[in-house]
């Protein structure tokens, strides 16, 4: 579904990613794990096209978007959950859902009540404004309005990040139902190590802007771990 071949991205002078290739599959959970500074967000942003690519190619359903604007990926079906959420703070939460609505295929009105079901509070919220909400309802927000154009590839950038241990295991929940209802892809960064094993299918670790390993749960042994991710 996802391929990223030989990618390199950056900051202005800077190169940060070197040669990534990586790919997501149907229905599949892949995490990308590593210390932090090592490039994670700037992939998800180059895949999400917040970040041109300098060199090497991102295919989505064998179809070339190095080029193709954020909105183009969206309306492709590429949902995003970016870190640190970025909701709008003077919208209202219903508002905020609707935004999600831009990048849906067709002429869709009214959030999908799949998306909400996912995190059912949220309908008491609708009035409020986003910024007066938490950090785990941000961040419950922020989902949804991901979900609400049904995509077939969700990137989520630290979901867990300053979020309470109640709404991470929601989060981990939903996760699990999107992968056991559908065949949505999910490319997922997250610093928790006991979080990321209990969703992922796969995993690929960047050191230094390149993947350094990679490989499924059973190989992700202590002495990867130690490699890599110990700090």
């Amino acid at each position: 579904m996802l391929a990223v071949q030989q990618l390199e991205s950056g900051y202005g002078e800077s190169v940060i990613l070197r040669n990534v290739t990586l790919k997501v599959k149907p229905g599949q959970a892949v995490c990308l794990l590593g210390r932090n500074g090592v490039g994670k967000t700037t992939l998800m942003k180059s895949v999400m096209g917040l970040l041109k690519a300098r060199g090497g190619t991102v295919s989505y359903k064998g179809a070339d978007l190095t080029k193709k604007a954020p909105g183009e990926r969206a309306k492709n079906g590429i949902g995003y959950v970016p870190q640190g959420r970025e909701i709008f703070a003077q919208l209202s939460v219903y508002e905020n859902l609707l935004l999600g609505l831009e990048a849906a295929k067709g002429k869709a009105r009214a959030v999908p009540e799949e998306a909400i079901a996912k995190f059912p509070a949220l309908r008491s919220m609708y009035g409020r404004r986003g910024g007066d909400l938490s950090g785990g309802q941000q961040q419950q927000l922020a989902f949804v309005r991901a979900l609400a154009a049904k995509p077939d590839l969700l990137l989520l950038d630290e979901p867990c990040e300053g979020i309470q241990p109640s709404i991470v295991d929601d989060i981990r929940g939903v996760i699990r139902s999107i992968k056991s209802e559908s065949e949505t892809a999910i490319l997922l960064v997250e610093q928790s190590l006991d979080f990321a094993k209990s969703v992922g299918d796969y995993f690929y670790v960047l050191e230094k802007g390149a993947v350094a390993w990679e490989g499924d749960l059973e190989s992700l042994d202590d002495e990867v771990i130690r490699k890599y991710l110990t700090v």
